[in-house]
């Protein structure tokens, strides 16, 4: 009698504007081995999944070949999980409507599934993080962007078109002398709370104020957020607000996101958690003041448990097992 093979392994990926991350994961959510592709260097995206795939197959005959695989997941910039497909993703070389998943699925032979990476990281503080056992959060990835999921009834909120769920891009700045963002509108949470607005605050408190601070020792340009950061760890004044008015902005508008949904818990994953105090107490401090009385108390702030360099792979590997 014929047996059925185990499909022990999955593979998660992780697009970047900058690296491809590609990973082999087994059922217990343990990275086997992990490997990398220069994203950028491909002008023709045919050319880019070639690449990825002569890693990826080298590795999948290493853990037993293709029947030992039961899926591809794929965490990419404006993905949409519906249509396996990446849809006007700036940060990235190709444009217009590329159908990735199919193009790996067709490459390797294993099934495909794709969606946004602040999705993936969601799913993967369900399955192996903070949030495991939760069926209501928003998580909020703090990076170069802000990105989101959220999660309603332990189900990601897809919407109708796969695109909900783009907190970042909500207003929180409706002046006239409102930052412009990347995605060409004006007053986006994104501005304000990624690691490049705070840089932009830092250069704009800078230019307003004569007061003694590290951060002038940078040419402004160079100036990021890990400066900020160095500086307000050694008390530097104007570094600690910079934070204080970052996690004000953030936490005002996690008050308004627990009015949507009303989560049990908002985890935040990214650079900008690593400030510690310096913006988790603002934010949190911010959070108490604006949210609703019926909702006070009850969504926990939490920050990722996962790696860095573990969340991505694991959370894209989520969806390898429903390929």
């Amino acid at each position: 009698m014929e047996t059925s093979i185990q499909k022990n392994y999955v593979v998660g990926i992780d697009i970047g504007g900058t690296n491809t991350v590609i990973g082999i994961v087994d059922q217990q959510g343990n990275i086997m081995e992990t490997s990398s592709v220069k994203t950028g260097e491909y002008a023709r995206v045919e050319d880019y999944v070639e690449a990825v795939c002569d890693v990826l197959l080298l590795l999948i005959k290493a853990y037993g070949g293709t029947e030992k695989f039961r899926g591809i997941g794929i965490g990419a910039p404006n993905g949409n999980y519906y249509r396996g497909t990446i849809e006007e993703a700036p940060n990235l070389p190709w444009k217009g409507v590329i159908h990735l998943a199919q193009m790996f699925k067709e490459r390797t032979g294993i099934p495909a599934a794709l969606t946004n990476d602040a999705n993936a990281a969601a799913l993967g503080e369900m399955a192996y993080g903070a949030t495991r056992g939760m069926k209501d959060f928003i998580m909020i990835t703090l990076g170069t962007g802000v990105g989101s999921g959220i999660v309603v009834n332990g189900q990601m909120l897809y919407g109708h078109d796969g695109f909900a769920g783009e907190l970042g891009h909500v207003c929180v700045d409706r002046s006239p002398e409102a930052r412009v963002c990347g995605c060409g509108r004006k007053g986006c949470l994104e501005a304000y709370c990624s690691a490049t607005g705070v840089a932009r605050t830092a250069r704009e408190i800078l230019s307003m104020t004569n007061e003694d601070s590290l951060l002038r020792e940078l040419p402004s340009e160079q100036i990021t957020s890990k400066e900020v950061y160095d500086a307000a760890i050694k008390g530097d004044k104007i570094a600690i607000e910079i934070f204080r008015r970052t996690g004000e902005i953030l936490g005002r508008s996690i008050a308004d996101f627990i009015a949507f949904s009303s989560p049990e818990a908002i985890v935040l994953f990214g650079g900008l958690t690593k400030a510690g105090d310096f913006i988790m107490k603002p934010i949190q401090d911010a959070l108490d003041s604006n949210i609703m009385p019926i909702f006070k108390g009850k969504a926990q702030l939490l920050v990722s448990k996962l790696k860095d360099a573990d969340a991505a792979v694991l959370g894209a590997s989520t969806l390898g097992w429903e390929a």
